[in-house]
């Protein structure tokens, strides 16, 4: 049986980390995997975090099953976070899953299963798992334009004519703020014309939120996936706690459905808890609850969103000293976009082959099409790579 499996390819992150680990120089600089660390090159565990987990140690009596979608209550809790009050917890069915890629699974697994037909539409760019994931599961994936090159903003214009071309019952994939892999973002004006269209065309919006609290602070980063679940019919919402609770390993997610008709959160909920079932049967629980824990508690939750703020603030700052260090050397404001990009992430619109030679000459590592890891910089680091991306001709 064996030997008839393929070689599957490799993933360029995971390769690329690998690279980097073997790579002797002692000014090397990792801006390729997504995820936050400190001036002192650090992943931290938040305060919020440790206390929670000290309080669950004290009390916690049981680890026995919970539920096929989860404790209820860490749903409620990222409702009230993600959506707040723009859509009542009675029109949504929601499930704990292992992270936001689990999310984003299950909610691919969903649209086959109600619409076998249905097309995604999504960014080009985007996160490559979706794409990797659509194809494993046999759904076509169709692109829109995004990311301008010239501009390194949004390509509105021709974001809204690639869509004009979806289908009735197609389904939209959107980045709910902080835009994997470029940190470029529309507006809300922007976010109401998308809106519209899709309601025109009869469009499912499915949003995946991963880094709400990175960009313009907790409640502007959710105010464009709120304001599509109080308009459209229907939409799936795929939100992550790994970035901004900082719990990565912990495989801590919610797929959630929304329906503007009442009577059909019952079969949404029960067709997400029958997922779950077929994968994993009970999603991990540990992150969940400490997330509750966090977000029920008044001093945890003012805590964590004082330290949530304090890792935005930081990387606004990077991206700021970055932008002003490259118009110092380079004498244009052509890398000005970088302070208005959001999020841990900026696309810097360069070819391959520029990546490399910031790879090969300078120990400079990002995602090949010049994605790079805001999170990734220090005081120390910044005007290194400014110097690079000048020498380098980027």
């Amino acid at each position: 049986m064996f030997e008839h499996l393929k070689a599957q390819p490799a993933d360029k992150i995971l390769a690329l980390m690998q690279a980097f680990k073997d790579d002797p120089r002692d000014r090397k600089i990792d801006l390729g995997v997504g995820v936050y660390k400190n001036a002192d090159g650090v992943t931290p565990v938040m305060h919020a975090i440790k206390a929670a987990e000290h309080r669950l140690w004290e009390e916690q009596d049981s680890k026995a099953y919970v539920g096929l979608a989860g404790d209820p209550a860490f749903a409620d809790a990222m409702i009230g976070l993600v959506l707040g009050d723009s859509v009542a917890q009675s029109n949504i069915g929601a499930a704990a899953t292992p992270g936001g890629t689990g999310a984003c699974r299950q909610a691919f697994e969903l649209i086959r299963m109600a619409n076998p037909e249905a097309r995604v539409f999504v960014s080009d760019p985007t996160w490559p798992n979706h794409l990797s994931i659509l194809k494993y599961l046999g759904i076509e994936a169709m692109a829109y334009r995004y990311f301008d090159d010239e501009t390194r903003g949004v390509d509105f214009g021709g974001m809204i004519e690639d869509l004009k071309t979806a289908k009735p019952g197609d389904v939209v994939l959107l980045h709910g703020c902080c835009h994997n892999p470029t940190g470029a973002n529309l507006n809300l004006t922007e976010w109401q014309a998308v809106i519209d269209l899709m309601l025109d065309r009869g469009l499912v919006p499915m949003i995946d939120i991963a880094y709400q609290g990175f960009g313009d602070g907790l409640e502007a980063d959710a105010a464009a996936t709120r304001l599509v679940a109080e308009q459209v019919p229907e939409c799936l919402i795929a939100a992550s706690c790994s970035k901004n609770f900082g719990i990565y390993r912990e495989r801590t997610g919610l797929l959630m459905a929304v329906s503007q008709d009442a009577g059909q959160r019952k079969l949404n909920q029960d067709t997400l808890a029958f997922l779950n079932r077929q994968n994993y049967s009970f999603p991990p629980d540990h992150g969940a609850r400490l997330v509750t824990m966090i977000l029920n508690d008044d001093g945890l939750r003012a805590d964590w969103a004082r330290e949530l703020e304090d890792v935005r603030l930081s990387m606004l700052g990077l991206r700021q000293s970055l932008a002003d260090e490259l118009q110092r050397l380079s004498g244009s404001d052509r890398f000005a976009f970088l302070a208005q990009h959001r999020g841990m992430f900026s696309r810097l619109g360069t070819t391959p082959d520029k990546v490399e030679k910031l790879r090969a000459d300078y120990g400079i590592y990002m995602i090949g099409d010049s994605r790079m890891n805001i999170a990734g910089l220090n005081a120390r680091t910044v005007p290194i790579l400014a110097k690079a991306i000048v020498d380098a001709g980027v």
